[in-house]
């Protein structure tokens, strides 16, 4: 499904993958432009993990989100209220996400998701970053 002004994870802000995808979905939802099929996961999967990583908490990510300002300045709000990762650890996280779902513990749910997108996708999906832009009709970007 293609969504408006809805990034691929493998683009970035400041370093991070999945960083502005997740700040595109706060404001999508805020607007009620979000479509109801990331409803159930909005806030969690990609998004709580990024969370997770940076240290703070997903419903203040969204209100601060809310409140204005660019990408660039909520990451580094943030990292002041959580932590700012050092380049090493940046590096470990992003090769992390854009792998997930190549030989890994989700491996049989992106081969299920893959199945449901139909056969031209058959073998051409390698990880969750290339489900997620097949299914929001991008090329996917697979660097696995």
């Amino acid at each position: 499904m293609n969504v408006p002004n809805l990034r691929s994870p493998y683009d970035k802000i400041g370093g991070l993958f999945c960083f502005g995808r997740m700040l595109d979905k706060i404001r999508l939802h805020a607007q009620n432009k979000l479509p109801p099929d990331y409803h159930d996961n909005y806030g969690k999967g990609f998004d709580a993990r990024c969370c997770s990583f940076l240290r703070v908490n997903f419903e203040d990510v969204a209100a601060r989100t809310k409140l204005s300002g660019d990408d660039g300045d909520i990451l580094q709000w943030c990292f002041e209220q959580g932590r700012k990762p050092s380049d090493e650890e940046i590096e470990i996280w992003n090769e992390f996400m854009r792998k997930r779902g190549w030989n890994d513990a989700v491996s049989k749910r992106l081969a299920q998701r893959e199945k449901e997108l139909g056969p031209q996708w058959a073998g051409r999906l390698h990880t969750f970053f290339d489900y997620i832009d097949a299914d929001e009709g991008r090329e996917p970007r697979t660097q696995a």
